[in-house]
Order: structure tokens, then sequence, then C-alpha cells
């Protein structure tokens, strides 16, 4: 039996710029830079945080090179007055382990 999987702390700032497409998956996203020493993992990873100061919850997904991309929605770009090619700053609160 596995252990049971619980939210802990981070607290990672990071600047990215939103792009349309990364690893040929076609969302809407900011990667990441050395992601697979940040988060500790190369898998698919669940995060809380913020994006230019709104909430964000969705999950770090792994690109194949070791990095991660972060899918950011268009209701969410909306909201901040930012779309691709825009940079936005998220801060990662905590991550589910």
């Amino acid at each position: 039996m596995s252990a049971a999987r619980e939210w802990v702390p981070l607290d990672v700032t990071f600047t990215a710029t939103v792009l349309a497409e990364a690893g040929g998956v076609g969302w809407t996203c900011v990667v990441l830079p050395g992601s697979a020493e940040v988060l500790g993992t190369r898998r698919a990873v669940k995060v809380t945080g913020t994006v230019d100061g709104s909430p964000l919850a969705t999950s770090f997904m792994p690109l194949g090179d070791g990095g991660h991309m972060l899918p950011v929605k268009a209701p969410l770009l909306k909201q901040i007055g930012k779309g691709v090619g825009d940079d936005v700053t998220v801060h990662l609160v905590q991550r589910l382990s």
C-alpha cells in the first residue's frame, strides 16, 4: 500500500512568457526553467499558486526533455489581461507530494 499523498508548502516564483504551444500539445502554457531540479521529478506535479496574483490550481506536465509546462487557460489569461507572447509572474505555493 502506498503512502498517503499530501499538500506540502512550495515557495517558487518565476517569470515566463506565455506560449501558444509547448511540446506539441497545443495548450497555452508557460515553461519553468530547470523544472526537474525545482520540482524534484520529471513526472507530472499538481500545484497551486498564482499567475500575476490570480489563483491557479493545475498540474505541471512533463515535456520529455526534463522540462515541465504549466497550462494557463484562456479564462485566466483574460482575467489578468495577458495573452500569448506576454510575460507573467507565477508564484507556486504548494504541491501534492
